[in-house]
């Protein structure tokens, strides 16, 4: 089975016990790794209707069929669950090395079921599993246990290991699944899910190899996109500038999210901006496994308070949630609080967007505590409490709808399904209005990236004739990105024509992109049949109000309703789902 070891490690925290299932070839063949399997194992070992955090709810890790190949971009991992924070479908990758051990620990991919009695991690290698007892590691940082299990295990060069913090262990809603010290499973609440089990980390090791349809051109492949895209303007600016080049961008065009989606431009841009991370700290370029472009930035803080803290980042998401939401300034401060999430265990994104919450429910008068905007010392206080579950913070850890449902501000929180959106704002880009409503997983940006297609001119914003039709375009391409797991970055370079390659020298797929836009909405409908049956509705992809009744104050941008529900009723036509957005039926 090309791609693929054939095999599935289930592995039940509640017993302690680990057996290996066969992966049938027609699902393999049919949904390829990734979100393709993901969702099928997901559906095969799942419950409907089932709390995201009771022990039946499978938390799924995946390396996908690229990984451990020379392909750039091919160092990523997936965790799927049913999301706390939504209540539907959770994917959730990442980057960094942990993906080369996963890929020679001899398994396609880990089902994680139960909950332990006590604290434990579970070890995978070799194509086996065995729990571990680990109350020494319960409580510590995500640095402090990654570092402790990595070591426990051989250390680096042999094992590499994800973990939650204490936001996990916590059941909040919003926790992560970290790696590589600075690297994270971020959005949907995956860390929730594996805190609810009591199993504090997996950690991974191994020498198997799955077998390539064609070795040596996947080998050429790779070669031939160096020598090619290395240089390349795109790979320049990511390796100089990282993420962060977004924020000057985006407040110019005003969708720079801002004081709580209230405003659209900052007026502390130049202290929170590429340029100033560049010039007040001493910035690396710092690369994933596999990848030629180093998007990320090692940062040490040499002046003020946080001299000395290191971190990789802060990305674009974490500048915006802080930076712009919370308006917090300079750099360095939010380059802090990004230090504290990583620790907590927390996703940058949706708590800046809580923090950011907060800080409107009190200037309304919603809730007793003062939390001013721009307040740094208050941000950090609230981040603690989000992660310990104590004052406003037990509110918050349960995630935005249900902190607006308590504090009687649900025309006022943002979000899509329970995600908070990331930082582009509809108003002015309304192609990625569309992207949060109709989102699998919330109201999330990287389903399809397009503001890429709405800032670059591909598609003007104000254009409503074709786009959800390019949007689909975007979405269908990454969704095999997802299944490969590719990093989203490199959609730049991996066009139809580079998919098909790449898929036909791992996986042995022929045909050519018509067969592989198949398997991308294959895997869509699945999806969406997944939520549907968790009860999801039409009615769920909608954006909040604001985007329609609040024009920003800089521009007057806002977001047409007639405008929406076109795209919107065109997209699921496309799609082939009914006016209500149903798909039709399926063997998945």
């Amino acid at each position: 089975m090309n791609g693929f070891y054939g095999r599935v490690l289930v592995a039940d925290a509640t017993h302690r016990t680990c057996r290996i299932e066969e992966l049938p070839e027609e699902v393999a063949r049919g949904m390829w790794g990734g979100k393709g399997l993901g969702v099928w194992l997901l559906k095969r070992y799942g419950l409907v209707g089932v709390d995201p955090l009771a022990p039946e709810n499978p938390l799924i890790l995946l390396a996908g069929p690229v990984a451990g190949t020379p392909i750039p971009g091919s160092c990523r991992h997936a965790l799927v669950t049913k999301s706390p924070q939504t209540g539907f479908f959770s994917e959730s990758y990442s980057g960094g090395k942990l993906a080369e051990k996963i890929a020679k620990a001899g398994v396609d991919a880990v089902v994680l079921l139960g909950r332990a009695d006590d604290p434990v991690v579970l070890e995978v290698g070799d194509g086996q599993g065995r729990f571990h007892d680990a109350p020494d590691l319960w409580g510590q940082d995500t640095f402090a246990a990654e570092a402790a299990l990595v070591e426990r295990f051989g250390g680096s060069g042999r094992a590499g290991a994800c973990v939650i913090g204490p936001a996990g262990e916590n059941g909040v809603v919003l926790s992560i699944v970290a790696n590589d010290k600075w690297r994270c499973a971020g959005r949907t609440g995956a860390g929730a899910v594996m805190g609810s089990k009591r199993v504090k980390g997996v950690v991974f090791h191994g020498s198997a190899s799955r077998p390539l349809a064609d070795p040596d051109g996947v080998r050429a492949f790779a070669r031939r996109t160096v020598a090619e895209r290395r240089g390349s303007p795109a790979a320049q600016t990511y390796r100089n500038y990282g993420t962060p080049n977004m924020v000057a961008l985006l407040n110019t065009v005003g969708a720079f999210p801002n004081r709580y989606w209230h405003r659209g431009r900052s007026g502390r841009v130049d202290e929170i901006s590429a340029e100033a991370l560049l010039t007040r700290c001493e910035v690396k370029p710092k690369a994933c496994a596999r990848c030629f472009m180093a998007c990320g930035k090692l940062t040490r803080v040499t002046s003020g308070p946080y001299e000395g803290l290191v971190i990789e980042g802060p990305e674009y998401e974490t500048i915006y949630a802080f930076g712009g939401l919370c308006e917090i300034a300079p750099i360095e401060a939010v380059a802090h609080l990004n230090d504290v999430c990583d620790r907590l265990g927390l996703d940058t994104i949706s708590a800046g967007n809580l923090v950011a919450f907060a800080m409107e429910a009190s200037e309304r008068g919603a809730v007793d505590e003062t939390v001013a905007f721009g307040d740094l010392e208050a941000a950090e206080r609230l981040l603690g409490q989000i992660a310990r579950r104590e004052g406003l913070g037990e509110v918050l850890a349960r995630g935005i709808a249900a902190a607006a449902q308590q504090w009687g501000l649900e025309d006022v929180a943002i979000h899509v399904k329970g995600l908070e959106p990331a930082g582009y704002d509809p108003r002015v880009l309304p192609g990625m209005g569309l992207a949060y409503a109709t989102s699998d997983r919330g109201a999330c940006h990287l389903r399809t990236t397009f503001y890429k297609a709405e800032l670059s001119g591909q598609i003007p914003p104000e254009q409503v004739e074709g786009k959800a039709a390019l949007l689909m375009d975007y979405e269908d391409r990454l969704a095999l990105m997802d299944a490969l797991i590719l990093c989203r970055f490199y959609r730049d370079f991996y066009g139809w024509d580079e998919l098909v390659e790449i898929a036909r020298g791992t996986l042995g797929v022929e045909g050519g992109p018509d067969e592989l836009r198949a398997t991308a909405r294959r895997i869509a409908d699945a999806v969406r049949r997944f939520n549907m049956n968790e009860g999801l509705t039409a009615d769920d992809d909608r954006l909040p109000a604001r985007f329609f009744d609040e024009p920003l104050p800089e521009t007057g941008a806002v977001l047409r309703r007639d405008d929406f529900e076109r795209m919107r009723r065109e997209y699921y036509a496309l799609r082939g789902w009914d006016p209500a957005g149903r798909p039709g039926p399926g063997n998945d």
